[in-house]
């Protein structure tokens, strides 16, 4: 019996940081769907019908794929759900008051943080190849995001947003990782998604923006978040982290601005900088990294 499950863990053991790297490239069209629903909506409301429009095709796969209604939530979905919502109202704003490449830059810190902080709360100590991996990812997300045009003017309030967005990231990572210890994937990205529903409607409705766009085709933008962002992006992050240590997913999401950045070049005609490739390829470089000095962790379906 167990030489016959034995070689099961070697090959789970790749599923888990592919699913995070696929939902990490799924929520590189995020900031590609916003620009190009802001026409239609303000920036809160795109993230309300996101969430909307994801939560029953969400519930559909529950029944689907575990032939059940879903589990009792823990804790710990409820705060990384508000840790999300409060994520991306914090960078929607944060985009309003600095330079996109400063918010942009300081938002992606917290994707390396959350392997400190998993360190200081879950003991989850990273190997030696993690911290040479974060050293290259901040370097290639700095080159990325700052390497280009000034598009507006920084001021520290803007700044600030986005640090707190930063940080909001680094949490929503962290209670995600322990929340699918006793939830399975599909579950748990429902479960955060109706809690960011929630959250994500108090935010707009305070936000003062109109809910409904003037014709059915503004739709479009929240509905290809929706599948695209959320239940292609977030929903495999959620469920490889069931398989990854927090601290290597933290890094492999940071293939989302290189994915932004080469969609934008196709979609917008906004090429690259030299300096912002270079970023780029060390992005990766360092996703590759990560990956191999990755510690084996047992699997949650």
């Amino acid at each position: 019996m167990t030489a016959s499950a034995a070689p099961l863990p070697a090959v789970r053991n790749w599923t888990g940081p592919l699913m995070v790297l696929a939902g990490g490239v799924g929520i590189g069209f995020a900031p590609i769907g916003l620009r190009l629903g802001l026409h239609d909506l303000g920036p809160q409301a795109i993230a309300f019908w996101r969430y909307a429009f994801a939560l029953p095709v969400l519930f559909a796969l529950v029944l689907l794929i575990e032939r059940r209604l879903p589990h009792r939530p823990n804790r710990f979905i409820f705060l990384a759900g508000t840790f999300f919502a409060v994520d991306i109202a914090l960078w929607h704003h944060s985009l309003t008051l600095t330079t996109v490449s400063n918010a942009t830059f300081i938002v992606n810190l917290g994707n390396v943080l959350v392997g400190f902080a998993a360190w200081f709360f879950l003991k989850q100590r990273p190997r030696p190849f993690w911290f040479a991996a974060a050293a290259l990812a901040v370097l290639g997300a700095a080159a990325l995001s700052l390497g280009g045009e000034a598009n507006g003017q920084s001021s520290l309030s803007g700044d600030l947003f986005a640090f707190g967005a930063a940080i909001m990231v680094g949490s929503y990572m962290l209670c995600s990782n322990i929340a699918r210890r006793s939830l399975g994937g599909i579950e748990a990205i429902f479960w955060l998604t109706l809690v960011e529903l929630v959250v994500g409607s108090g935010l707009a409705i305070l936000s003062g923006e109109a809910l409904l766009p003037e014709t059915l085709s503004g739709f479009r933008a929240p509905l290809f978040l929706a599948l695209v962002a959320q239940i292609g992006g977030q929903a495999l992050i959620v469920a490889g982290l069931g398989r990854t240590s927090a601290a290597v997913a933290g890094l492999l999401v940071l293939i989302q601005p290189v994915v932004a950045a080469a969609v934008s070049w196709h979609l917008f005609n906004e090429p690259l900088t030299g300096l912002q490739a270079a970023g780029g390829g060390l992005i990766l470089l360092a996703v590759w990294l990560a990956q191999r000095g990755r510690k084996p962790q047992a699997a949650v379906d």
